[in-house]
């Protein structure tokens, strides 16, 4: 089939290379304009999705935006049988939508209609979600309101981390759609409607909720530890002001005083429960084993976090 394709982040790259591998005509990608990057943050650094259509040799095109007449153009010039969107970043007028003779397919990372929106992933894991998946989607104007095609479910074990998680999806969502893309082409692609009940809104995550509340209950604490793994990292603040992420935890066994450290392996009392932490990231460096941490950072049996 001749496809455009448009998307961003690492994601995405999985299935743009399997479209390519299983023979599609990509004409085009679309991704995000370069974002300041390098290690001084002054380079222009093309997205994980540009780099490696230059590879493959497919034309890139990165707008700020689709909305007016031009955009909806340009994609019909492409004469494009479908459009595949992963984790674009940009909105698409409904002209856009249109643009391509079967429409635009949408790999969306939840069991939809659970987790609709900007963040799936981490909200499916900071909800204590059992379970998750992919799901390919025909677009529409509404925020990933449209029918569903095909999806696939996958257990989120009890301390797996929102990275964890993500890095599964890629994978066998791209595997998902170059299936849904050979149902497609052999008009066998049958899509639904998703059911009006079960609907939740995974919004975009904020700065206020990477802070961890250890008055929270264990369980709840544990779950914000993982799904903001490894970004932005759930963190805690040592009495110097110094942010730690805390990349692993897991469940463990105590009580005290919310922020007591309990042991010598820092296990941390929460407001009800404890989390052990396993491995963590002082600002400015490296991740590192919790244990390592906490002989260079003289945090005894006792003392609480902040």
């Amino acid at each position: 089939m001749r496809i455009i394709f448009m998307g961003t982040p690492d994601f995405a790259v999985p299935t743009l290379t399997e479209l390519v591998g299983r023979g599609h005509d990509v004409a085009a990608v679309f991704t995000r304009p370069p974002a300041p990057g390098g290690r001084r943050g002054l380079d222009l650094v093309p997205s994980p999705v540009h780099a490696v259509a230059e590879r493959f040799g497919i034309p890139v095109f990165t707008p700020a935006s689709l909305r007016g007449d031009a955009a909806a153009a340009q994609m019909r010039d492409f004469g494009a049988d479908v459009a595949v969107v992963v984790a674009y970043g940009l909105i698409l007028p409904q002209a856009v939508l249109d643009a391509p003779a079967l429409g635009c397919l949408n790999l969306h990372a939840s069991l939809l209609p659970r987790w609709r929106g900007a963040a799936p992933i981490q909200r499916a894991v900071m909800a204590g979600d059992p379970e998750t998946g992919v799901a390919v989607m025909r677009m529409e104007a509404g925020l990933d309101t449209g029918p569903v095609g095909l999806m696939e479910r996958i257990a989120i074990g009890p301390d797996q981390s929102a990275g964890d998680v993500h890095d599964a999806l890629m994978v066998i969502g791209a595997d998902l759609m170059g299936r849904a893309l050979a149902a497609l082409e052999r008009g066998g692609l049958d899509f639904k409607p998703q059911p009006e009940t079960g609907i939740l809104y995974a919004h975009k995550i904020g700065k206020d909720e990477a802070r961890i509340d250890w008055a929270r209950p264990a369980a709840e604490v544990h779950n914000r530890i993982r799904g903001l793994a490894p970004f932005p990292g759930a963190w805690f603040a040592l009495a110097d002001g110094t942010r730690v992420k805390v990349l692993r935890a897991t469940l463990g066994t105590g009580a005290g005083a919310p922020g007591e450290i309990l042991d010598d392996g820092l296990l941390i009392a929460c407001g009800d429960g404890a989390v052990r932490l396993v491995q963590v990231q002082r600002a400015g460096k490296q991740p590192m084993a919790a244990d390592a941490f906490r002989n260079g950072a003289a945090l005894p049996a006792g003392s609480r976090l902040g």
